[in-house]
């Protein structure tokens, strides 16, 4: 499967298929989180296997949804992205701290030594 402009496509040695993706071409499953001496590593499977080590290559981004709040994304390859399931998306909140990034303290999680910034710290308090 590859993203060919707006579109994604699922490409054989004999053809290329357009398919249809509502919101993300991929799921995350399961998380991992590895530990090591000063730094953690998030590690998620997709639905179909892929093992993606968030890091500057796989990096996280979140999206407000209209209805579900806060949606949260790993890049796969290329320009694929993996919606992660709303339970891991738990997982996730339960992982987070708070760090100043452009003057401002924001909510997020760590993972490859980068901070992946969720949502502005003043906007959590009181929730």
């Amino acid at each position: 499967m590859r993203k060919e402009g707006d579109r994604y496509v699922l490409v054989t040695p004999v053809e290329k298929i357009g398919i249809k993706v509502d919101d993300a071409p991929f799921l995350v499953v399961e998380m991992c989180v590895e530990r090591q001496t000063r730094e953690t590593r998030l590690v998620f499977r997709t639905n179909v296997g892929d093992l993606v080590a968030v890091d500057s290559e796989h990096p996280l981004r979140f999206e407000q949804g209209a209805k579900e709040g806060l949606k949260p994304y790993v890049k796969v390859r290329g320009e694929l992205w993996a919606l992660v399931n709303r339970a891991l998306f738990y997982d996730l909140v339960a992982l987070g701290e708070t760090e100043r990034v452009g003057g401002e303290d924001w909510f997020g999680v760590r993972s490859g030594g980068l901070f992946f910034p969720m949502r502005l710290a003043r906007e959590l308090e009181g929730l």
